[in-house]
């Protein structure tokens, strides 16, 4: 299914500021559809100049549709649709008083110019069906008259709203959610059935008719939360902004739309939705990620804690041996710390592995080389890596740079380089030193503990393979394959 930008680019000549504009708008038409019961197609004409593509189509959810199959990319000639051809050369709206026959059913069509500008860039579609019959009611007519206002306004270039902040949140308010029509004092002067609920559970008990609704949401906003610096711009409809309302437990969105005629603000429309669940699952997502950090927090500080120890014993060991084994263990458990204190950063179950590598490699490669003189880098980028493949994966990596510090250059100066090449969940990681290659008689089975280490993890836990083998150039280079898990939102 080709998509807006691969179409504009392909077929019309647009400027990215116009692409931009055409984004905009059907990024917000789904109002602009369930107010008009209709379906929307924005068509483009072509570079060639001899007719139009549609490069954009929606349903309504409040009404029957016109098209069951999906329009886009669509092509009609010039002449082939009228309307379409006049809005286009025009520059207005065009309506079809008597309706057209379409899959057996009437259709009534009016085309809208987009305007961006000044300049006519597409036209946008209202195909209305005919077939169902509707008994005109109050909700209806105002629905029909917002859509006109917002027609009118696409027509004019004052809609969509450039730099809007809507927010990022969800549960957006949607037409059939609830309804308010402001008048330009924001008085309301119609409220559908919907809105008026949600602002009963706010608290308020009268008719919203004929009222100021800042006056009434000031009556029943909550002050003993903090109150959105935008509430006054949004319920009085002077900025396309959206907020929150709390009041009594209850959670209330809403979006201002502005309405404008001729560049002067005649209105505006409010959209209101009941968010109390989706706030209160929100609060317990937040909850949840905030216990699950603190967990990480608390074992990382233990295994802080037993590494400390670790070191401690270390250095009241005359043994070399029993030292070594402590400084290992050591490494292993700070190795694990790491890993959990990246967790505790982020609100899922990720880590940037390459952060954790490259933080981890320069304290391996301190302790592992008495002179300091070895050095590590990174090429490629493993990305991020689910906490359940984390900790296996930065103890492997950190055994294998540690054998290549330690017996590959002998704990001496020299190169450990880690590739990474990451393909989804497939990586292949490669620990590469310029050091003096493996023994003649080496055999992974008869490794010592930390190649065992390695080899359990790497077939168990990144259930991949590992391979050592002879660089190109000398040195050592082994050849860890895993399959990552998918990462869970």
């Amino acid at each position: 299914m080709p998509t807006l930008s691969s179409l504009v680019r392909t077929l019309g000549a647009l400027a990215p500021t116009d692409e931009e504009w055409l984004h905009l708008l059907v990024g917000d038409w789904q109002m602009l559809s369930d107010l008009s019961f209709a379906d929307l197609v924005l068509w483009l004409p072509e570079r060639t100049g001899d007719g139009f593509v549609a490069i954009a189509h929606c349903r309504p959810s409040t009404g029957a549709t016109v098209h069951d199959e999906d329009v886009v990319g669509t092509r009609i000639a010039r002449g082939q649709r009228e309307h379409v051809d006049r809005a286009h050369a025009e520059g207005r709206i065009c309506r079809e008083m008597d309706p057209e026959w379409l899959d057996g059913g009437p259709v009534r069509e009016e085309t809208v110019p987009v305007v961006h500008d000044g300049r006519v860039i597409a036209v946008m579609s209202r195909d209305t069906n005919l077939s169902a019959p509707r008994t005109p009611s109050g909700l209806e007519m105002t629905y029909l008259r917002c859509a006109d206002a917002l027609a009118r306004m696409i027509s004019e270039g004052a809609f969509p709203t450039v730099g809007a902040p809507t927010g990022m949140r969800r549960g957006a308010p949607r037409v059939g959610d609830g309804l308010i029509r402001l008048d330009v004092e924001g008085v309301v002067t119609y409220a559908s059935p919907n809105a008026r609920s949600d602002y009963r559970r706010l608290g308020f008990v009268g008719d919203l008719i004929g009222r100021s609704l800042a006056e009434v949401t000031a009556g029943v906003v909550d002050t003993s939360h903090s109150v959105d610096e935008s509430l006054p711009l949004v319920v009085t409809g002077r900025a396309p902004w959206r907020t929150d309302v709390e009041s009594r437990g209850a959670s209330l969105s809403l979006r201002a739309v502005p309405l404008t005629e001729g560049g002067v603000r005649v209105g505006a429309l409010i959209l209101c939705r009941d968010v109390t669940e989706l706030r209160r699952r929100e609060q317990e997502l937040l909850t949840k990620d905030a216990t699950i950090r603190e967990i990480h927090h608390r074992v990382k500080n233990n295994l802080q804690t037993v590494s400390a120890l670790l070191r401690l014993q270390a250095r009241r060991i005359e043994s070399a041996e029993g030292r070594e084994a402590l400084e290992e263990a050591m490494r292993r458990v700070s190795t694990i710390a790491l890993v959990h204190e990246t967790l505790t950063r982020g609100f899922d179950e990720t880590v940037d592995f390459d952060d954790v590598l490259d933080r981890g490699m320069l304290l391996i490669a301190s302790l592992a080389s008495s002179q300091d003189a070895a050095t590590t880098r990174r090429e490629g980028r493993f990305g991020t890596v689910g906490a359940d493949d984390a900790t296996a994966l930065a103890l492997v990596l950190t055994e294998l740079i540690t054998n290549a510090v330690e017996h590959g250059l002998r704990g001496g100066a020299g190169t450990v380089t880690v590739r990474a090449d990451r393909d989804g969940s497939k990586l292949r990681a490669t620990v590469a030193d310029d050091g003096a290659g493996l023994p003649p008689d080496f055999s992974p089975g008869r490794g010592g503990l930390g190649t065992q280490i390695v080899q359990a993890l790497v077939q168990g836990e990144l259930r991949g393979t590992i391979t050592w083998r002879s660089g190109d150039g000398g040195g050592t280079e082994v050849v860890v394959e895993a399959d990552l898990q998918e990462q869970r939102a």
